[in-house]
């Protein structure tokens, strides 16, 4: 892969992974002691809700814990890809070792296996 390739990926993956913990934020909270995300609900934490408003919290809950979790799937692989173009690894299948297409990379530049061995 050539230099313009990979810092073009990096372009893409760094605004991605922007977006991705603006989005995070706005659903969740980070949990210091493991870097995980957690889904809120939006509202103030530690208080005691109106009642009326606790039907509306727990909704507001049990959408954005699976969005949490995909977002922070996601991250994480945008981190990983990340990594591996620190140490000079990106663009090799995990499994295999063979190159990546360029193609494959450009439709998912965090993808970490090449189509032969894509899940």
């Amino acid at each position: 892969m050539n230099k313009n390739d990979l810092n073009a990926f990096r372009a893409v993956l760094d605004a991605e992974r922007e977006t991705l913990e603006e989005e995070l934020a706005s659903h969740g909270r980070a949990t210091p002691e493991t870097g995980d995300w957690q889904g809120t609900t939006g509202g103030l934490e530690g208080e005691e809700p109106d009642p009326n408003d606790a039907a509306d919290q727990m909704e507001e809950l049990a959408t954005n814990v699976p969005l949490v979790e995909e977002l922070e799937k996601r991250h994480k692989e945008i981190t990983h890809a990340l990594q591996k173009m620190e140490n000079g690894s990106y663009g090799a299948c995990e499994v295999c070792g063979e190159a990546i297409s360029t193609e494959r990379l450009r439709a998912n530049p965090a993808a970490q296996t090449c189509i032969a061995h894509a899940r």
